[in-house]
């Protein structure tokens, strides 16, 4: 039986490599884990991740900084846009007043019969703490966060559609959407499979212009789901082929996963993602050590001075 285990990353095009680092660590208090360049393309651009104390999958935020390419991007309808994230009850207070000593504008909300903060990434991408309660993943402890605020996680992802019955419609026809659709204002969510971090909110948005697909500063690019293993990764595949959805990629290896990629009926990228046996993001550094070394894949090794060179300079220390 095919099945998706939660959510895996999620990944965005930001601006500046340095600020984005900072805003990660020094603010949200995440875990610098890894550090290296995008696979795709010939111009070197890094991808960095951040993650809590495990690195869990669904616990995963990756960037890759487009501001020193001068590529920008649009945020828009039909494109993924929040980043949901899932932090202890009764932190949101914390958070506001963490944000506003880094001069970060934040605003509280309830939705969906919960509390929560919003704010933006310096690039302008819209992020969303989510207070949960239960929540099993152990947040990481840094830069004056402490076990009690801590980002546990993944949420799920807030994708603005110009019609959101087609997004539904997939859920339910090919990516097992659990349980009913739920429905406040403008906005409609369900969850895929049980695993963590699998909501999907779907925001009516008829106003804004077309946001872009491609990489660039500023714009979401992929919301990754686990898919456990690759056997059940390729029988979700055909699935999802089986269903008419067949705009979907050929298995690329990432060195820490091998992934699918699907562009959804609403605009939005889903990447289908397995930690294989081979991979995971201690395959090129110990555990005590991640995020600390620039590391490339065998491919690009022999490249490594000239690639290094044409990166923008980068302080990533804890």
């Amino acid at each position: 039986m095919t099945y998706v285990a939660g959510s895996h990353h999620v990944t965005l095009s930001v601006g500046h490599a340095q600020e984005d680092v900072d805003f990660h660590t020094r603010v949200l208090g995440l875990r610098f884990i890894k550090k290296t360049v995008l696979y795709d393309g010939s111009t070197p651009i890094y991808h960095l991740y951040y993650s809590n104390a495990a690195g869990d999958p669904s616990a995963v935020i990756t960037t890759f900084p487009w501001a020193q390419a001068g590529l920008y991007g649009i945020r828009g309808t039909n494109q993924a846009r929040e980043v949901l994230l899932a932090v202890p009850p009764r932190s949101l207070e914390f958070w506001a007043g963490r944000l506003k000593e880094h001069g970060i504008d934040s605003s509280f909300e309830d939705a969906f019969g919960g509390r929560r903060l919003n704010l933006r990434h310096p690039s302008g991408i819209e992020y969303v703490l989510i207070e949960v309660e239960g929540d099993p993943r152990v947040g990481f402890t840094g830069n004056g966060v402490g076990l009690e605020h801590a980002i546990h996680g993944i949420y799920g992802v807030g994708i603005h559609v110009f019609d959101q019955d087609r997004m539904v419609d997939f859920g339910k026809e090919a990516f097992f959407a659990a349980g009913d659709v739920e429905e406040e204002g403008d906005r409609a969510r369900y969850r895929v499979g049980d695993g963590p971090g699998n909501y999907v909110e779907l925001t009516g948005n008829r106003t804004d212009e077309q946001g872009t697909w491609r990489y660039g500063a500023g714009a979401y690019h992929h919301f990754a789901w686990n898919l456990d293993n690759l056997e059940n990764q390729n029988e979700v595949k055909f699935d999802i082929e089986g269903a008419g959805y067949t705009d979907i990629s050929e298995l690329k290896d990432r060195t820490y996963f091998k992934s699918h990629y699907v562009r959804t009926p609403g605009g939005a990228l889903f990447e289908l993602a397995v930690t294989h046996n081979e991979g995971g993001w201690d395959c090129d550094e110990s555990p005590e050590e991640l995020g600390r070394a620039f590391m490339l894949p065998p491919q690009f090794e022999h490249e490594r001075e000239s690639i290094m060179a044409r990166l923008e300079p980068l302080r990533s220390e804890d």
